[in-house]
C-alpha cells in the first residue's frame, strides 16, 4: 500500500509491504511486528487520555502535546516513519537521523502516527477467508 502524506508542508510518499518487516529487522535488529503492537498500544493511551468533550480545537491540541508517548515508543515511530519513507522511494538520507536533521522544524507525531498506524494495519489485513467445517 502506498500513501501520500504531508511532513512539514511537503508531499512525501510512505510504502507499506510485506518486505517491511525484513527491511525493518535488517536496518535496527528488531521485530516490527512486536514494536508496532507496542506503539499501537503505546498510542492507544495517550489518546484515551485526551478529553475532547466541550473542548476547543486549540484546548485538544495542548493536550496532545502534554500526552507523552515514551522515548522508546518515540524511536520507534521515527524508525517506522523513516523505513516506509524509504520503501515508498523518498530520499531520507542513510539513518532516520540524518532524515531528522534535514528537516525543517518539528512535526506533530498525532497527525503522522495515526496513518502510519492505518497503513500497518490495512496491510496486515488478511485476504482469506476461513473453511466451514
Amino acid at each position: 500500500m502506498e500513501k501520500t502524506i504531508e511532513i512539514n508542508g511537503k508531499k512525501m510518499k510512505m510504502r507499506a509491504s510485506a518486505l517491511l518487516p525484513r527491511l525493518y529487522r535488517g536496518y535496527f535488529g528488531r521485530d516490527m511486528i512486536c514494536d508496532m503492537r507496542k506503539l499501537q498500544k503505546a498510542y492507544a493511551a495517550a489518546e484515551k487520555s485526551i478529553e475532547t468533550d466541550g473542548k476547543t480545537d486549540e484546548e485538544v491540541d495542548a493536550e496532545k502535546k502534554d500526552a507523552q508517548l515514551s522515548v522508546t515508543d518515540l524511536t520507534i515511530f521515527e524508525n517506522v516513519a523513516w523505513l516506509m519513507l524509504k520503501h515508498g522511494g523518498e530520499k531520507v538520507g542513510g539513518s532516520p537521523e540524518e532524515w531528522l536533521d534535514n528537516l525543517d522544524g518539528v512535526f506533530s507525531v498525532y497527525e503522522i502516527l495515526p496513518q502510519i498506524l492505518d497503513m500497518w494495519n490495512i496491510n496486515n489485513m488478511t485476504t482469506s477467508k476461513p473453511k466451514k467445517k
